[in-house]
């Protein structure tokens, strides 16, 4: 597998997330997938191969590893970071249609038309959205994992030998597991992180639910202020339109009439509207 690619792609996600989400990019960067390529993979190794039995009987040994290892832990661990981190391209994937939604605008009305977004990569409107639904992908795939794993094996912690009866095996047999305490030390780890990343999570949800509302409440209050400002600044204008003075404050004034700023004003609310649902 080609980490380095898949590196790529996710690291693209970190400057779309929060603090919460860096700090889950983090864990699953050095704790999950650096663990499980540098050194993980080097433990499990061929572990049909040292599953050996003390019997010689034709494939003994191979449906004795197959009752007690249904799916190798390294391959289910393999399929669980790539399962989990694929919800976070869902981010990436749509601040690039709002790139793309930019960029033909400008194509069609030139460059110096007003932006559909302020910031390409601000959490507001679908993709607000999208990246909460991302965060409960995560959670469920992780948590569906543990689960997996806790039903698949019904110990963590592996035992040295254990004991098997199958056919064809001849009687009851002892197989040997190879390096169980090293496995065991990776296992827990490996569960942990998934357990703490589950947390981040969740963390993360009720920090954008929570931001979210306090912006309902106090957003309009600091709406309404603008646009009373607005309102007087434009009175001050069209009060010295008859004069075609620049009195105003600011850059406001800069216009031949009032109507024109009237319609500049409005054309930037309906912009605001537009990135708000976007």
């Amino acid at each position: 597998m080609n980490w380095g690619v898949y590196e790529a792609l996710l690291t693209g996600v970190n400057k779309f997330s929060t603090e919460f989400g860096r700090l889950w990019l983090s864990i699953v960067f050095i704790f999950r997938i650096l663990i499980y390529a540098v050194t993980a993979t080097r433990v499990w190794g061929d572990d049909q191969k040292d599953f050996d039995c003390n019997t010689r009987q034709p494939g003994c040994a191979n449906v004795c590893y197959d009752q007690y290892f249904p799916i190798s832990h390294i391959r289910l661990w393999a399929l669980q970071l790539i399962m989990v981190t694929c919800p976070s391209l869902l981010v990436v994937m749509h601040v690039a249609y709002r790139e793309n939604r930019e960029r033909k605008r400008k194509e069609q009305l030139g460059e110096k038309c007003d932006k559909l977004y302020k910031d390409i990569g601000k959490k507001r409107g679908g993709l607000w959205w999208t990246y909460l639904v991302s965060l409960l992908v995560k959670a469920v795939i992780d948590t569906a994992f543990i689960y997996i794993f806790y039903q698949l094996y019904e110990n963590i912690f592996l035992p040295s030998v254990v004991k098997c009866s199958l056919s064809p095996c001849p009687n009851i047999v002892d197989c040997f597991i190879s390096r169980p305490s090293e496995k065991n030390i990776f296992t827990v780890f490996m569960i942990a992180a998934s357990a703490v990343c589950v947390l981040l999570n969740i963390i993360e949800v009720f920090y954008l639910i929570g931001k979210k509302c306090k912006e309902a409440i106090h957003g309009p209050r600091q709406t309404n202020l603008q646009e009373k400002t607005e309102a007087i600044e434009l009175t001050s204008c069209c009060a010295d339109e008859k004069n075609k003075s620049t009195t105003c404050s600011g850059d406001i004034c800069h216009v031949t009439n009032c109507k024109t700023l009237m319609t500049d004003v409005k054309t930037t609310n309906s912009n605001q509207n537009i990135q708000s649902s976007g």
